[in-house]
């Protein structure tokens, strides 16, 4: 019965099952079939024997990993980068949704939609270099300033105890304009209705942001505090790297330099594998805990 219903389900969207074949084959071939590749964690990679043919040596490279006097250095910089990014991000972006979702003149509700969301379409280079110049010790605008109240310049990248909040407040005015866009997305789902209602029982304005909005937005919020969160230790590889240098690498060093260091710049092909193969699991092992977790708080999850 099950195999008949299939074979009708498929003659009769045959059309739909066709569309599905290019984006599960782009899958298989760049995702699920080079995941097979992560057994190279588990061995001593030889260029000449490859992958396959590479001895088996079990946890040694986790062991050696583990026992690294870098290891706890790297979770910590990694975790505390990653729930820093978050904790700021994520409220602001719903902030600027809200903003603008109260917002009734046209103007100025696109002008202020444009300038927050043009960041996001800056490559990662360009806001690291526009980052160094105005941060410069020597002509950067942020020290040029402070020298006209009579501050001393200071070498923000030079000091380690600046390269977080460096990080995370230039990723926040690149990215939270295009995050705000989702939840204005959202908002624009909400039944007006809702909105009348609580007006004529005398709800104010930000009554009904509380009530109405919040509410509304919530299933959507909750996905993508779960996948930020599920991704908290897979913290971005290209900005931490460029912003990276001698001075501050005891908070800039994170678990991506590292394997990119490991892998590629000292050729230990296993070790960067295993180091990875870790990360991800951490990830993993986050992803569903906290959507555990929202799942019995607020009844919405990735899998609902």
């Amino acid at each position: 019965m099950a195999i008949d219903g299939l074979r009708r389900s498929f003659e009769r969207h045959w059309t739909l099952y066709l569309l599905m074949v290019v984006p599960l084959t782009w899958f298989a071939v760049f995702k699920y079939i080079p995941m097979s590749n992560a057994v190279l964690a588990f061995k001593n990679f030889n260029v000449i024997k490859g992958i396959w043919g590479s001895p088996w040596i079990g946890w040694q490279n986790f062991e050696l990993f583990f026992a690294n006097p870098v290891f706890w250095n790297l979770v910590k910089n990694t975790f505390l980068l990653s729930v820093y990014t978050v904790a700021a991000s994520f409220p602001l972006a719903i902030a600027l949704a809200l903003g603008l979702n109260e917002i009734r003149q046209g103007l100025f509700k696109r002008t202020v939609q444009m300038v927050t969301y043009a960041p996001y379409f800056i490559s990662t280079v360009v806001v690291v270099s526009m980052t160094i110049l105005v941060l410069s010790p020597r002509l950067g605008i942020v020290n040029e300033g402070l020298g006209f109240f009579g501050v001393p310049a200071i070498d923000f990248l030079g000091n380690p105890d600046y390269f977080r909040h460096i990080y995370v407040w230039s990723d926040v005015w690149q990215t939270t304009g295009y995050s705000a866009v989702i939840y204005l997305a959202a908002l624009s789902g909400i039944d007006p209705a809702l909105h009348e209602s609580a007006r004529i029982d005398g709800a104010s304005r930000l009554q009904r942001i509380r009530h109405v909005d919040l509410p509304g937005i919530m299933p959507t919020a909750v996905i993508i505090l779960v996948l930020a969160v599920g991704n908290i230790m897979a913290i971005g590889f290209e900005k931490a790297f460029l912003l990276q240098n001698p001075l501050n690498l005891s908070e800039s060093e994170i678990i991506a330099t590292y394997v990119y260091k490991t892998g590629l710049l000292n050729a230990d092909f296993s070790m960067a594998t295993a180091v990875g193969l870790f990360n991800s699991v951490i990830n993993l092992v986050l992803l569903l805990a906290v959507n555990w977790v929202a799942k019995r708080v607020t009844g919405n999850g990735l899998w609902s």
